[in-house]
């Protein structure tokens, strides 16, 4: 495969960070920190992260891992061996920060707890990500992001009122505990920074500790699902394409076939919205005039709306709404998305000649780097590494 250039800004240029872990969540996290700049060395056992299998349509090593194990170096170790062990305790002296997403209590019983992997370096920044956390009744549970997701309340919400409650297509909450490891190892090395220069004392082990809970990371998402329930008695419920107490905000079906999503439900847009629609009855109807009468009257907005979308096409839809200031877009595939102009512009698919187990490499487009820096993504240094590539190099320099 073809590597990019490298990016002449890496904010985390000179972190190192040691990965323990597979699937979606830590390695998201360390995704993200290779990104900009992080050398993140990952370990894997000889078999490999099982991510490699995932979506495996052809070769060896499927997409999802290219993507989420980008920028990143992969080392083979067998942590079930003293010796393997004692590499990771020798690598995690060595490096800025641990990444892990093992159930509560593996690694300790490995022998790789926080105050082991601290022996040689009293200011480790250590992330952990878990289904439950480090500590609570459910700390020990087993548990995915699909778990965590209905534990979070996410789940409730998802889908149509008359349908049982259905997931999204990602894996959402791997990816925001991702998020929320990511931040939070780089606030404790932002922290780590400041005591340094205070010439403190390193902070003790169990202050070193990033403790992210998948079910955690989600719930910390549902805006004010909690405070809604405690101020007024409601139940938030699933609205399908809608979002509870906004209106109009919904997806429609166009005449050909194509499927829009218009959010006009703001006050100061509604009249214009339902007047390029023809309707300025309801433009100038006073019960419409604020949130709470529209979402009361929902359905017959809706109605109104999905039977002027009906007789048009999108681009003629799109054009329409663009022109009165309503805020609109179409619902994209994946085709879609390499297609478009904007995604171009900011450096947002970038191409990777990938072995496919084709005869020959594949030209395949990835996801860009978040957020843009300097006006562009940063480019991709280079996708998922091989099992082990970097096996060698690694333990010539610190083992």
């Amino acid at each position: 495969m073809t590597d990019a250039p490298s990016s002449p800004r890496l904010p985390l240029a000179g972190v190192r960070v040691l990965e323990l872990g597979n699937y979606i969540a830590a390695p998201s996290a360390g995704r993200l920190l290779a990104d900009f700049g992080a050398e993140v060395i990952k370990i894997e056992r000889e078999s490999g992260d099982e991510l490699r299998n995932w979506r495996l349509y052809a070769g060896e090593t499927s997409m999802l891992f290219r993507t989420i194990n980008r920028n990143k170096k992969s080392m083979v170790l067998d942590l079930r061996t003293e010796e393997g062990r004692e590499d990771v305790r020798t690598l995690a002296g060595h490096c800025d920060v641990v990444l892990e997403n093992f159930r509560p209590g593996t690694l300790e019983k490995w022998g790789l707890g926080p105050e082991e992997l601290s022996r040689d370096n009293p200011e480790l920044i250590i992330v952990r990500i878990s289904a439950f956390g480090q500590t609570g009744p459910y700390a020990e549970r087993p548990g995915f992001a699909a778990v965590a997701e209905a534990y979070g309340g996410f789940r409730e919400l998802v889908g149509d009122p008359d349908r049982p409650p259905v997931r999204t297509g990602v894996s959402i909450g791997d990816s925001i505990a991702g998020l929320y490891g990511a931040f939070g190892a780089v606030m404790a090395l932002y922290e780590g920074l400041r005591r340094r220069d205070a010439a403190a004392e390193p902070l003790p082990v169990a202050d070193r500790i990033v403790d992210v809970a998948l079910h955690e990371a989600i719930f910390s998402m549902m805006e004010s699902l909690i405070p809604d329930l405690g101020a007024y008695g409601v139940r938030r419920e699933r609205t399908g394409g809608r979002m509870q107490g906004i209106a109009p905000s919904n997806a429609y079906v166009c005449g050909d076939g194509f499927s829009v999503v218009i959010s006009g439900n703001a006050d100061g847009i509604f009249g214009g919205y339902m007047r390029a629609i023809g309707r300025a009855d309801l433009a100038d109807d006073p019960d419409l005039a604020d949130n709470d009468g529209r979402w009361h009257r929902r359905d017959e907005i809706d109605d109104a709306i999905g039977a002027w979308t009906g007789a048009r096409t999108r681009d003629e839809v799109l054009a329409a709404l663009d022109a009165a200031g309503v805020p609109a877009g179409p619902i994209y595939t994946a085709a879609d998305i390499v297609a478009d102009p904007q995604y171009s512009a900011r450096n947002m698919i970038q191409e990777f000649d990938v072995d496919t187990g084709a005869p020959e490499p594949v030209r395949v487009g990835f996801p860009g780097v978040v957020p843009v820096l300097g006006g562009q993504s940063l480019p991709i240094r280079s996708l998922g590494p091989e099992i082990g590539e970097h096996t060698d190099e690694i333990r010539e320099r610190f083992l």
